[in-house]
């Protein structure tokens, strides 16, 4: 069917915390994301969620049941990019965001860290993807890190343990002029 072969692993399973990428065009990146930190929490491991370009205020159904849950999410942004009104503020904003979540890769306490939309600081080239890969690289050996978003850069993909990219197909939108939904989209 996609042309790889499914198979048991042989041989001992190694523990090592995974770097994953979801990316592509299509939907469902940061919907997979939260499918891990909802699986992650259930086992009782520390999680927490830092959303890039998502504004403090975002109240999506994600922020809502997070915040119901007790799961931490940390959006820090002022929207979409292409609708920025000041973009070297949208670029600050990002930084500022990737310095705490930063500091975060090495909590011995955390097991899973989210670093959503976080493909468009490299894409932009707002950040250095040599030293946002060295530092996810470099993280504490055991910690998961899903990073999502569009436009991964190659040297992400390669540094990444498992890769996923959402392929669009069709979208209610661009085929009958469908709005964003809640529940659906947000």
């Amino acid at each position: 069917m996609d042309g790889i072969e499914h198979q048991p692993v042989k041989g001992p399973r190694k523990k090592k915390g995974l770097l994953i990428v979801n990316t592509g065009n299509g939907k469902g990146k940061t919907t997979a994301a939260l499918g891990m930190v909802l699986r992650a929490w259930g086992r009782g491991m520390a999680v927490e969620v830092y959303q890039f370009i998502k504004p403090p205020t975002a109240n999506f159904g994600e922020h809502r049941a997070a915040k119901r849950l007790g799961i931490p999410v940390y959006p820090l942004g002022d929207g979409f990019t292409w609708k920025s009104k000041d973009l070297e503020r949208t670029r600050a904003l990002a930084l500022e965001q990737w310095e705490r979540a930063r500091a975060r890769l090495m909590d011995p306490e955390l097991s899973l860290l989210v670093l959503d939309e976080f493909t468009y600081l490299l894409h932009y080239g707002w950040l250095a993807t040599a030293d946002a890969v060295e530092a996810l690289v470099e993280r504490r050996p055991m910690l998961h890190v899903v990073v999502t978003g569009r436009y991964a850069p190659a040297a992400l993909v390669e540094a990444a343990d498992l890769v996923t990219e959402m392929t669009l197909v069709k979208h209610p939108y661009r085929e009958q002029g469908i709005k964003a939904q809640p529940g659906v989209e947000f």
